[in-house]
């Protein structure tokens, strides 16, 4: 059983940044515009502050596992062809590179088949590769496949954010859940178990959608295992998602009204951020309001400025609760930036907006895990809509380490000699 109980975000100070960076209570990064940094006589006086914060940090960073990982794939590829003049470079493709190659797993993680063991890692990616609850688009049920494509792209050091998930984090992806395309209780009932199991390990649980109908089983999997405490949802979505059900059944248009009738999951923790435009189903909004659900729309969140809203959020989420879900649907963004979505809506929000909220909101608190859904790649341009989603999973996971929210506690502990 476990628990987050006691660690409120954004109230209490974050370990100070490598030499030029702070890190506020709200889980952004504030660089030091006066300048009153270590000095260092290798770097000049024009960088930026960011860019000074970033390039002074990859200086402290490791690069054991990289080196670990070229070894294994020395070992278990073949040293390569006598022509080949940097040695490092195995016969057979084994861990980043070449990002073209190679099975494609999440950030190339390694596949653990074995998901008894998920236990062992600080990280378990699943997919929930389902798309029987959408109500007009299908094809999210490609979703995990084309997030897992696109994730090729990426390797594990983020420069604005100073970390490397390869030297901080282990992270194993465990394949696919076996959802039921005919049946979607019977799918529903697969989502929890598979994720009840994953974070009752202590593993944090990120879930490739599949469409939004996936949030009741995920957050019905957490729930249980937070010692009767409350479990908060931070909700991105241009659409409210609270309706009973739809086209009568438990639709992606029904998740929170379902998740939230959860005894510990309230309600009143359930944040939800971008909601707008023309496809919000009157019913769905008049149970947000009965039920008091927090609605923030995209200029609601700009007009106050990302930080601040960023912050009403977690301050709703984490009240009283002992856990808070982020459950993000790409569709929050505007439909230039996602066109592979079951219903696109122009008028959301920026890919930066969403990633400075991303960035805040994981650094501020100890998520209790993460999915992302409604990723269609059929409808998909140039795999930008994947590619978004793989980059919200990739600063979650940054921010999380960065703040020391992961490794979890609990495998903090573990691991201490």
């Amino acid at each position: 059983m476990r628990s987050t109980a006691g660690q409120k975000p954004g109230r209490s100070a974050f370990p100070a940044a490598p030499r030029a960076g702070t890190r506020p209570q709200n889980g952004a990064v504030s660089h030091n515009h006066d300048h009153h940094h270590r000095a260092d006589a290798s770097l000049h006086d024009n960088y930026g502050p960011e860019a000074r914060f970033a390039v002074e940090a990859e200086a402290t960073l490791p690069t054991t596992k990289w080196e670990e990982e070229i070894a294994r794939g020395l070992e278990l590829g073949l040293p390569g062809a006598d022509s080949i003049v940097d040695k490092r470079i195995p016969t057979f493709s084994r861990g980043e590179l070449p990002h073209f190659a190679g099975i494609n797993t999440f950030l190339k993680a390694p596949y653990l088949e074995d998901v008894r063991r998920c236990g062992e890692y600080d990280v378990a990616v699943l997919g929930a590769p389902f798309d029987g609850g959408t109500t007009y688009r299908s094809g999210t049920r490609f979703g995990p496949q084309g997030i897992r494509k696109i994730s090729a792209l990426y390797g594990p050091y983020s420069f604005e954010l100073g970390v490397d998930l390869r030297e901080s984090i282990t992270i194993r992806d465990l394949g696919d859940v076996f959802t039921i395309p005919g049946n979607i209780e019977k799918t529903f009932d697969q989502i929890t178990k598979a994720v009840s199991h994953v974070y009752a390990s202590g593993a944090f649980p990120v879930v490739l959608g599949g469409d939004h109908s996936i949030g009741y089983p995920t957050t019905r999997g957490v729930a249980p295992h937070l010692g009767g405490g409350n479990l908060g949802i931070i909700h991105f979505d241009r659409h409210v998602d609270t309706q009973e059900t739809d086209l009568d059944e438990r639709m992606h248009t029904t998740p929170w009204f379902h998740a939230t009738d959860i005894p510990n999951v309230p309600p009143k923790n359930l944040v939800q951020i971008g909601i707008g435009g023309w496809q919000a189903p009157r019913p769905g909004v008049k149970v947000s309001r009965e039920r008091g659900t927090t609605v923030m729309t995209v200029t609601d969140c700009v007009e106050m400025g990302i930080a601040e809203a960023a912050q009403r959020a977690l301050d709703v989420a984490w009240d009283g609760a002992n856990a808070v879900w982020l459950s993000f649907d790409v569709d929050c963004l505007d439909a230039a930036f996602v066109p592979g979505t079951g219903w696109p809506e122009p008028g959301g929000f920026l890919p930066r907006e969403v990633l400075k909220f991303i960035q805040i909101i994981a650094g501020s608190g100890p998520l209790a895990g993460i999915e992302v859904v409604e990723c269609s790649p059929p409808y998909d341009n140039a795999e930008i809509t994947a590619l978004i989603a793989t980059r919200v999973i990739c600063d979650t996971l940054g921010c999380s380490v960065r703040s020391g929210h992961l490794p979890t506690k609990r495998k903090q502990k573990e691991n201490k000699p």
